[in-house]
């Protein structure tokens, strides 16, 4: 490739054939996925850095280089490319990545965006702002907004909830993540303290009316009968509480977070007021790239697939995971949506007709593991179709 004669001013000539190389690469990776050519110009790239630091005594300025290069990338060619460099550094010790691979994370780039369902003060962004507490949050009207919202770039990551100890799945979202093509990144597990809010100076018997999301109303029915008052179902939590504070609404009360009481500047007048004294909820953190699993923390893998009808079957597959001593840490079924139906032939009565499901499965190991690549060439024997929906760290903390 021909060096340009012209230099940007602070940029050495390293540095700028670093940038043009990388650009050229990055959009060959981003578009085609990393193509023969890509690589080539890839592994040119890095030689040509390692060389120069050979002959520099540590390439302080080359290394330098390499960086500016990569921060020069547009963002949506960034990640792929750190991605596919990061793993052929691991590969190539001389040359240290710390700082690259510290750089591919949005948050050190600019605030790190997530996309959430509700608005302010739901316990959608309390999710998010207990995954990244210093994160933007992004108010979306429904589920499916704030998956499009990561697709089309407007975040960089979308927090779903997607089961809890009351109210089990969330069918909706298991659902959403096989129509979409995000990858799951992490989960995180967050306590539900249901509150009763009020305006300032309301007491609870000046109540008539409670303003909530329906779930909330079924999970605190026991505190609301006793209290007798009427039941407004909403769209949100958080929503509940906006529209009693801005409609200055007296004799009305609303079921939510102690953080939308902060917002919307309400009272509490009970805490914890659900009928199981303790609720969980499990979420999702989801992005357009998936993570590489490392060595120090405990994965989990989230798979999809589909089976063909069989005696003993769903039985064969289980026992592929426990052959290899993998815990499942979560089975889910839901019908198929565009063959809800399976017609087979018995030889006995003609035809008949049977649900034809999705298996979700969570099972505790990484995808480096070899006992879990060996599973799922194993899966493949049995499954009709197969997706990995994600590898990632285990959350234990509540």
């Amino acid at each position: 490739m021909a060096m340009s004669s012209f230099v940007l001013p602070g940029i050495s000539s390293s540095q700028l054939y670093t940038q043009n190389q990388l650009k050229r690469a990055s959009k060959w990776v981003f578009h085609g996925g990393v193509s023969v050519r890509s690589v080539k110009i890839m592994m040119h790239v890095v030689d040509h850095n390692q060389s120069q630091m050979g002959r520099s005594g540590g390439g302080g300025d080359v290394s330098h280089g390499l960086h500016k290069a990569l921060y020069s990338l547009p963002s949506r060619f960034f990640l792929s490319t750190i991605h596919f460099l990061q793993g052929y550094y691991e590969f190539t010790r001389p040359l240290s990545i710390t700082d690259i691979v510290s750089a591919s994370e949005p948050d050190n780039l600019a605030k790190v965006r997530i996309s959430y369902k509700g608005i302010p003060g739901s316990y959608g962004e309390d999710a998010a702002l207990k995954a990244y507490p210093n994160c933007e949050t992004i108010s979306c009207s429904d589920f499916e907004e704030a998956f499009k919202a990561v697709e089309l770039w407007l975040a960089h990551k979308v927090v779903i909830p997607i089961e809890n100890t009351s109210g089990g799945s969330i069918h909706r979202n298991y659902d959403l993540l096989l129509r979409h093509r995000l990858h799951i990144i992490g989960e995180l597990q967050l306590a539900t303290n249901l509150c009763l809010l009020a305006l300032p100076g309301v007491r609870k018997e000046h109540l008539k009316h409670v303003l909530s999301h329906s779930q909330a109303f079924e999970l605190s029915d026991t505190f609301l009968n006793n209290l007798g008052v009427s039941r407004e179902n909403v769209d949100d939590t958080a929503g509940a509480a906006q529209i009693v504070a801005s409609n200055v609404l007296y004799d009305t009360g609303a079921i939510a977070s102690v953080r939308a009481a902060e917002i919307y500047g309400l009272n509490v007048l009970a805490e914890s007021i659900q009928d199981d004294s303790e609720i969980i909820s499990r979420y999702l953190v989801l992005a357009r790239d998936p993570i590489i699993p490392t060595a120090h923390k405990p994965f989990k893998t989230s798979i999809v697939f589909t089976l063909d009808q069989g005696p003993g079957v769903l039985f064969k597959v289980l026992a592929i995971f426990a052959l290899r001593d993998i815990n499942l840490s979560k089975i889910e079924s839901r019908p198929q949506r565009n063959r809800p139906l399976r017609v087979v032939d018995d030889s006995n009565t003609g035809t008949a007709k049977y649900f034809d499901y999705l298996f979700y499965i969570d099972f505790e190991a990484s995808m480096t593991e070899p006992r879990a690549q060996t599973a799922l060439e194993h899966l493949q024997e049995f499954a009709t179709f197969l997706r990995v929906l994600g590898c990632y760290p285990i959350d234990t903390t509540i």
